[in-house]
Formats: C-alpha cells, sequence, structure tokens
C-alpha cells in the first residue's frame, strides 16, 4: 500500500522502521543490516530524509547516527499510515 506513495522502495523500508519504531536509533550499516539492503542507496535516502525534516542525527565518535523526528509536522500521520499499511497487508496476505 505505501508503495504508491512512496515510490522508492529503499526510502519506504526506512520510513516503515522509523515511523513504527520512533525510538529507534541507528548508523548506516546497523540499518544496512536490518533491512537488508545495499548501504550506499541507504546513506542517500537517509540524506533525503534528513533533510526533509523526518530525521535527526547526532555524532557519536566516528559514526553518524540516525533517529526520528518526532516532533516531524506529519509525523504522527505518518506513523498511522505506515501501520493500517501493514495491518492492511497482513489481513491481505491471511485472505
Amino acid at each position: 500500500m505505501l508503495d504508491v506513495f512512496i515510490t522508492s522502495r529503499v526510502r519506504r523500508k526506512i520510513v516503515v522502521v522509523y515511523a513504527k519504531y520512533p525510538d529507534f536509533k541507528t548508523h548506516v550499516r546497523g540499518l544496512a543490516k536490518l533491512i537488508k539492503e545495499d548501504p550506499g542507496n541507504i546513506q542517500r535516502e537517509l540524506k533525503r530524509l534528513e533533510k526533509s525534516g523526518f530525521l535527526l542525527t547526532e555524532k557519536q565518535g566516528n559514526a553518524k547516527i540516525y533517529l526520528t523526528n518526532k516532533s516531524f509536522p506529519i509525523f504522527k500521520e505518518l506513523q498511522a499510515i505506515v501501520i493500517k499499511s501493514q495491518q492492511l497487508e497482513k489481513k491481505g496476505r491471511e485472505a
């Protein structure tokens, strides 16, 4: 369902992780392992999402850690859409 609105597969996976788990923090390689995507593609999408304001960053040593911006203007709505779309997908698989 989200694929209609978010056409980038990698971006969609990232948005789902950070919207569903707002306290989640990780670096590029950790996220690459989690969503099984190329770190280069992930880095590009993380930068776009940071630029949009959806993600924030903090430094931990040499690593750049990405976290959800819970005060992003449409965060709650986006989170609700992610959860509802996953529920719809689950129901579709069960039918």
